[in-house]
């Protein structure tokens, strides 16, 4: 699978773990940045991320800050971008087998690096399941980015 990664200074440790771990896992890793951990700001790298997931250029994609938050918060006014910041299993599985996830945001400073890997390789295993009750509730997801979201030039 082609996955789009990026992170913050504060996430620059961890995703360049996820980097090696995603390819050993036999994906193929878009690394948007940054390249170092000097300080950078979220928005630009999880609008990068974003892109790659809203224009179909990766599948999936993965953001990490330092809380997961601001990375969030930022990918989801892509339109077309579904992201959920996972901290445990059990939210990584569900949001997408409910609610059709595209980005995975991570928080470097929440979570442990054994910890992260694992919610990745599961929420990377997981598909919507596209039951009547969750069609229904990301339909209407939709419909609210389409009454709400006017698209714009990036």
């Amino acid at each position: 699978m082609r996955i789009a990664l990026g992170s913050d200074h504060a996430g620059f440790q961890l995703k360049e773990r996820l980097r090696g771990y995603l390819a050993e896992l036999g994906h193929h890793v878009v690394d948007v940045g940054p390249r170092n951990a000097e300080p950078s700001d979220y928005p630009d790298f999880a609008k990068r991320v974003g892109l790659e997931v809203a224009r179909g250029r990766a599948r999936r994609g993965v953001m990490i800050c330092g809380s997961g938050i601001g990375a969030s918060i930022a990918a989801n006014k892509i339109p077309g971008v579904r992201a959920a910041l996972c901290h445990d299993l059990f939210t990584a599985r569900q949001s997408v087998r409910d609610d059709d996830s595209n980005v995975l945001c991570l928080g470097s400073r929440v979570l442990e690096a054994p910890l992260a890997l694992r919610i990745v390789k599961t929420w990377l295993s997981e598909r919507f399941s596209r039951a009547a009750r969750h069609r229904r509730r990301v339909s209407k997801v939709l419909a609210i980015e389409r009454r709400f979201c006017r698209p714009r030039r990036a």
